[in-house]
């Protein structure tokens, strides 16, 4: 039988735990440099983090999006990161303003056509 160490269960176990501790300390750091924001920001006609944004691309279909953290986007459909790159061209875009941005697909061109911080 031999003793723990030549374990293969055990061996494993071990393993699985220090990836566990590796993954808490990572979390513990993040914890420490988060800030809750828990109301809109004062100029409200701006799109900031936690704004709910209607774009409208050149063909006419609109797509809301709601502007989150890099640890929330992909908790709902229709979260995008502020770290994303659609995410930072929306980042201080008002109403009416035209902007293009690199995605995946290719150069894109949008309008925004509403910003809104309630659900």
């Amino acid at each position: 039988m031999g003793d723990r160490s030549e374990n293969a269960e055990y061996i494993y176990g071990k393993r699985r735990l220090r990836e566990i501790d590796r993954r808490v300390r990572f979390l513990r750091q993040r914890l420490d440099g988060l800030k809750v924001v828990s109301a809109p920001p004062a100029d409200r006609s701006r799109a900031f983090f936690g704004a709910w944004v209607s774009i409208e691309d050149a063909q006419g279909r609109v797509r809301r999006h709601r502007i989150v953290g890099p640890d929330e986007f992909d908790r709902e459909p229709g979260f995008i990161s502020m770290d994303s790159p659609l995410g930072r061209a929306l980042l201080g875009r008002r109403v009416d303003d035209e902007f293009e941005v690199e995605l995946p697909a290719g150069r894109r061109r949008f309008t925004v056509t509403a910003i809104d911080y309630e659900k």
